[in-house]
Order: C-alpha cells, then sequence, then structure tokens
C-alpha cells in the first residue's frame, strides 16, 4: 500500500507543478528530431568526428539521457541505457559483462585515461559526466592491454576553453557556475554531488565532491546449509559509503597552448553489520555412535573493507591549426585496499590487502594531410606495481608506438587503418592491427571492420596466492598474454524522426587465463601440501580457456510529433567455451564446453519518453525498461531471466541565474526480485519496488 501512495505522490507533483505555471502562456514544442546525427565522439579513433560519419561505431549516452534515466552510478547508466552491458551485484561488490566478456576485458576510461583498480564504476561522479561513449569490440591498436571486450569512455563536463579576445580581457572578472545534485532512493541509497568551475581570464579552475552511501538489504535471510535452510545474517548487497574530491586547473597561455593540472582522493568503506551471524553445518557421532549433523552459530563478519585511491597528473595542448595539433600527458593513478577488523586480533586492527601504482606517459600528434586524409601517431610507456600482504612490490612496464590514418578514399567510402607495437618486460612484443570501413550511400551506412585484442596477465595474476581459506590458490610467472580477432559488419539508417541500427559480431578470445586444479603430483612438488595442510583444493591460474562469441545488436529510436521518443534495442549472445577441467572421480583433465561464465543469451531495453515546456517549466516522463534471459555461473550454473521497470520524472524551472530540477519516480514497479536463498546465482539482487527523489540546481 505504501507503494501507491508513493505513486499518488509523485502524480499529484506533476499536478502541483503544471498548477504553478497556469499563468504562464503555453506554447507546444516543436517536434522531437534526432539529435544524434550531430553528436561528437572521440572513441572509436581518439579523434574528433560526428557521430554519422564516425567509421568506427560508437553508441554514445548523453547528459540528457543520464538525467532523463536518473543514474547515480556508472552501473546504472550502462544497465538502463544499453543492451550489450550487463552488471551484477552480489555480497563481494559489482561486475560488469559487455558482449558475453566479463569487466577484465573491458577497457574503462575517463576523458581517455585509464582507470585501473577495484572502484573503476564507484569513482565516478555522475553528476560531473557529459556523455559516455561506447565502443564495442576490440580496441586494443589504439588502447592497448585489456581492450578485448570494449571500451567504455566517460567524458566528463568543463568550463570553457575559450581564450580571451585580446589583452584586456585577461582582467576581466571571474565567473561562476555552480552545480548540484541530491539524490535519495529507498534501501539508504543516497548520492550529494557538488561542483563549482571558475574562470578568471586565461586561468580555469574545476572542482567536484561526491558523496555516496547505501544501507545493506536482503531479499532472503535463509541459507542453504547441510540440506537445510537456516537463519542467515550475511547480506546479498552489502552497504557502504565513499568521498571523492576532484580538482583540476587549466591555463590558456595563448598562440594554441594549454596546459593543465589535476589531481582527485577517493575514500571508500563497506559498512558490513558487525553483529550478523550465520549457521555452519558439519557431521559428526553422537554418544550413540550415530552420525548426526550439527549447526554451529558462527560471526558472519569480523571486518570491513576500505579502499583508498588518489591520482595526480599534467598535460599540455599545443594547437599548431584547426585540425593539428600535438599533446603530452602524465598520470599516476595509485590503489590501497585494506581489511579494517572489528576487534584487534590483528596488530593495528587493520592488513594490508594490496597496494598499485600506475603510472602513465604519452606523446601524441594529430596531423591534418589534406582535406582527404588525418594522421594519428604516437608513443606511450606504462609502469606498474603490485604489493599484497604476502608478496614484497612486483613491476612490469610496457612501451608501445601506435599509429593510426582515417582516410577518405572516395566520395562515400572512408577507412581507417591502424597499428600499435607493443613491448613489455615480462611478455616480450606484440603488435595489434586494425581496420575499419564505411560505405556512406544517402541516409544509410554500411560499415565492416577488423580489430585485435591483446592483454597482458596481471601482476596479480602472476604473483597473487590466496592462502586465506581452503582453497588455496597460487600464481603463475609463465602465464601468456591474451589475445583475439573481432569482425563486425552493420548497417545504420538515419533521418531526422527515427534512427535505426543492426550489426553483427563474432569476437575469438584464445589463450584465456582462468583456475586450473593442481595434480596431486603438481601439489606435492610445489610443496603445498606441507605449506597448507588443512586445504582441500589447490589450483593455480593457466592459459586453459579459449572462447569464441558471436552476436547481434538490433536498435531504434523512433523521434514522434509532440516530442514523443520511444524505442527499443536488443542483444544476442552465443558464447562458447572451452575449458580444461580436472574430472573429480577419475582425476585426469577434461576439455569442457559451456557459456562464458555470467554470459546472458538475450537482452533487451524498451524506451518511452515525452516532454514538453510550458514557459519557464519543463516537463519530462520516461519509462525504461531491462529485459533479460538467464545468466550462466560457471560455479553455479544458470540464473533464472528477469525484467524491471523504471518510471522517471523531472521538473525543469529556468529561473534568471538559475536551474532547478527536483525529480521523482519509480524504480522497479513491477516489484521484480530474486528471493531464492542466499549464495545462489542471483538473477538480480535489486530490493522491490523502490521511491527516489532527487533534486538539481545550476548556477
Amino acid at each position: 500500500m505504501r507503494h501507491f501512495y508513493a505513486l499518488l505522490f509523485v502524480l499529484m507533483s506533476h499536478t502541483l507543478c503544471l498548477v504553478a505555471v497556469r499563468a504562464q502562456k503555453s506554447a507546444p514544442d516543436s517536434t522531437m528530431r534526432n539529435r544524434e546525427l550531430a553528436q561528437v565522439v572521440v572513441t572509436g579513433t581518439g579523434t574528433h568526428s560526428r557521430a554519422q560519419n564516425a567509421v568506427v561505431p560508437v553508441q554514445v549516452l548523453t547528459a540528457g539521457d543520464l538525467q532523463r534515466m536518473h543514474v547515480t552510478s556508472l552501473e546504472d547508466a550502462l544497465r538502463q541505457l544499453t543492451s550489450s552491458i550487463t552488471t551484477m551485484t552480489n555480497g563481494m561488490g559489482t561486475t560488469m559483462m559487455m558482449n558475453g566478456l566479463n569487466e577484465d576485458y573491458i577497457l574503462i576510461l575517463e576523458d581517455g585515461k585509464r582507470l585501473t583498480g577495484d572502484d573503476r564504476y564507484t569513482r565516478i561522479n555522475m553528476a560531473n559526466v557529459k556523455r559516455i561513449e561506447v565502443l564495442s569490440g576490440a580496441g586494443s591498436a589504439l588502447y592497448g592491454s585489456d581492450a578485448i571486450g570494449g571500451v567504455i569512455n566517460i567524458i566528463t563536463m568543463a568550463p570553457s576553453m575559450t581564450a580571451p579576445s585580446s589583452a584586456g580581457d585577461d582582467a576581466q572578472g571571474p565567473v561562476f557556475n555552480v552545480r548540484s545534485s541530491t539524490s535519495y532512493t529507498s534501501g539508504g541509497r543516497f548520492t550529494q554531488s557538488l561542483s563549482a568551475d571558475a574562470r578568471h581570464g586565461r586561468l580555469i579552475s574545476s572542482t567536484s565532491f561526491q558523496h555516496r552511501q547505501s544501507g545493506n538489504w536482503q531479499v532472503n535471510r535463509t541459507e542453504e546449509v547441510m540440506g537445510r535452510l537456516m537463519p542467515t545474517g550475511r547480506v546479498m548487497s552489502q552497504g557502504f559509503h565513499s568521498n571523492q574530491l576532484n580538482q583540476r586547473l587549466t591555463w590558456d597561455m595563448g598562440h594554441g597552448v594549454s596546459v593543465y593540472l589535476k589531481g582527485s582522493f577517493y575514500d571508500y568503506h563497506t559498512v558490513r553489520p558487525q553483529m550478523a551471524h550465520y549457521f555452519k553445518g558439519s557431521v559428526k557421532k553422537n554418544a550413540a555412535g550415530v552420525l548426526d549433523t550439527i549447526y554451529t552459530e558462527k560471526e558472519a563478519y569480523s571486518y570491513d573493507l576500505h579502499h583508498q585511491d588518489y591520482m595526480y597528473g599534467a598535460g599540455a595542448v599545443w594547437k599548431l591549426s584547426g585540425k593539428t595539433y600535438l599533446e603530452a600527458d602524465f598520470y599516476s593513478d595509485n590503489l590501497m585496499s585494506e581489511r579494517d577488523s572489528f576487534d584487534t586480533y590483528r596488530p593495528g586492527g587493520t592488513q594490508l590487502t594490496k597496494r598499485t601504482h600506475y603510472y602513465n606517459g604519452t606523446l601524441k600528434g594529430i596531423f591534418r594531410l589534406g582535406s582527404w586524409n588525418k594522421l594519428s601517431a604516437g608513443a606511450e610507456y606504462v609502469h606498474e606495481t603490485y604489493e599484497s600482504y604476502n608478496f614484497s612490490f612486483r613491476t612490469m612496464y610496457t612501451v608501445s608506438l601506435f599509429a593510426q590514418d582515417e582516410m577518405r578514399l572516395l566520395k562515400n567510402l572512408q577507412g581507417v587503418l591502424g597499428i600499435r607495437y607493443i613491448h613489455n618486460r615480462n611478455f616480450g612484443s606484440y603488435a595489434t592491427p586494425s581496420i575499419a570501413l564505411m560505405y556512406s550511400p544517402g541516409r544509410f551506412r554500411l560499415r565492416a571492420g577488423y580489430s585485435t585484442g591483446y592483454r597482458t596477465p596481471t601482476l596479480l595474476q602472476m604473483y597473487y596466492e590466496n592462502d586465506e581459506t581452503k582453497n588455496v590458490t597460487i600464481g603463475n610467472q609463465d602465464l601468456k598474454p591474451e589475445k583475439s580477432n573481432y569482425y563486425t559488419v552493420g548497417v545504420e539508417y538515419n533521418n531526422s524522426w527515427v534512427s535505426m541500427r543492426a550489426s553483427a559480431f563474432i569476437n575469438d578470445v584464445r589463450d584465456m587465463i582462468s583456475y586450473r586444479v593442481l595434480t596431486d603430483a603438481e601439489v606435492v612438488a610445489c610443496g603445498l601440501d606441507a605449506k597448507y595442510p588443512t586445504a582441500t583444493k589447490y589450483q593455480q591460474r593457466d592459459n586453459i580457456d579459449k572462447a569464441k562469441v558471436k552476436g547481434l545488436h538490433l536498435s531504434a529510436t523512433f523521434y514522434l510529433p509532440q516530442n514523443i521518443r520511444l524505442g527499443g534495442a536488443y542483444t544476442f549472445t552465443d558464447t562458447e567455451a572451452e575449458t580444461l577441467r580436472m574430472n573429480s572421480v577419475t582425476r585426469q583433465y577434461e576439455i569442457i564446453t559451456e557459456p562464458t561464465d555470467r554470459s546472458i543469451r538475450h537482452c533487451g531495453r524498451v524506451f518511452a519518453g515525452w516532454g514538453r515546456t510550458w514557459g519557464n517549466y519543463r516537463f519530462c516522463i520516461d519509462l525504461n525498461g531491462h529485459l533479460q534471459s538467464g545468466r550462466w555461473s560457471t560455479s553455479y550454473g544458470w540464473a533464472p531471466g528477469f525484467t524491471q521497470f523504471d518510471l522517471h520524472t523531472t521538473h525543469t524551472f529556468y529561473l534568471k541565474h538559475a536551474e532547478l530540477t527536483p525529480g521523482l519516480g519509480i524504480e522497479n514497479i513491477l516489484n521484480t526480485r530474486d528471493t531464492r536463498p542466499w549464495n545462489s546465482n542471483f538473477s538480480t539482487l535489486h530490493p522491490g519496488r523502490c521511491v527516489f527523489a532527487s533534486f538539481k540546481i545550476k548556477l
């Protein structure tokens, strides 16, 4: 009943907003037009181009899309606004899938700079995002390691870089822009973001702060133990609170030269229930010699997780002309993870989990060679270090040289040819070529492409040794890089009222790294039986998998009269992974063929929206639906499919010096929940129907 009152509240608020502006002259909006044609994208080729003219197709999620859908996190944005990306949240955090491959094969960038560490998703301040560009498929020719499944580039808002028109303008008074965004959703989910941009003459300052928090929640407080359902306090989605501060200073030196300094600090704590308990089962003989199942109550959590990250960087851009420029960048991303114990049985109450340092230096030039040719070339140096509680610092560096040529071969035929030469300290040299073509007769765009993916083993995979459970995992310094070949063809049609796309792809991945159970002889040879005598399973990371993913993307958006917008998208993926697995009975290795872990065959999105302006007030309402089939897990089997619909409304008041935008809506209208016992392969961990409210201010 309370959800019914919440819906009634939302509808009444709409009426009140309309009454508030009844005295203003009402004028119908013009027919909504397809604005996707004019979107500027950069991710596909590393250079700016209109979306309709991009040889490499890129999906764009605009700031308008993000505001209408009331997204407060990157995973929410990608799940709601695409059909090729799905996310899964459990007690250990959120994982992402893109086109049949997990997050290890997805490269996430912020303004073209790689994000590293476990908290790549939560470190994005969505209130400061201008757009998100999604590149499907391998992109190692342009971006190097990890870009096997796709690339996600978050473009943040930035103040105007226009230089003063004369020397006298340098003394003009300062200009300020301030933005605030507040959001609260049932389940204790709260986000507060503040941004302030200031400009004085040629100096520009951009500052932003974000606080996020969420409570713990359950959808079922039971757990299956030894064939019996027992109460459990282990949460299905754990609470947290985080804070992040970003600062960027930009100085336009004139004559086409600008320099910048930037830095950020991020702090994240989980908030696990300290008094939570669960039951563990064991079989023992009673006094009569009969086997009994004994259920022992145990402490569910003894520590919280704490992550801290700081980043700093500097760079310069020299525009030689309107189409030719040179740029240099350096930045360092540094992450520390530790466990904060609830008691002090460890010295200081904390234990280091890992510490990483990532350094990146890039030199790049873009040269316009006439009206039919644009060349990009440069060099990149990456240095990584990794430390864990059970080994000291390990290091690895990579040197890359890259070049790309964008060519207009004929009036309606364009091509892109690129290659990256990679030399890694541990794994030698490798080249990753790519080629793409686009034929554009009239309003049609026909595209085809081939690209290669490359991923070097991480220092964690090479050295980290997990000895905290009965399942012991050891690293492997003899790992080989993972590689892929990606093929795609597609067709696109656009006009002012419709946008339709269809594409098919094949991604052939080899030398995939997974876990291989060690034979008894290998366990003895490595001395693991003596080192970990109570362990029941010993495994090692190894190149034992290969996968082939075949897929199809379909999407259509219609821009109708009266500002009505509706459409949908569908992604089909057929995944097949061959892996080497030990038969627990025969103790012999067998080749097993199954879907890739956490993959989904069918995923779709449907949406409808309407907006209208009355004087200084604009109202928008959007309905968004996410539909997906079952998810496969190599450990737990299939999770059922689910459908979730969300209703979002925004109300924008345009005042003289401010823009006010309250938002109201309902999340998960159908109250879709997966209420199976804890430790199942859940389809969704959403707590059920929720009400949200938000308020944004722009000054």
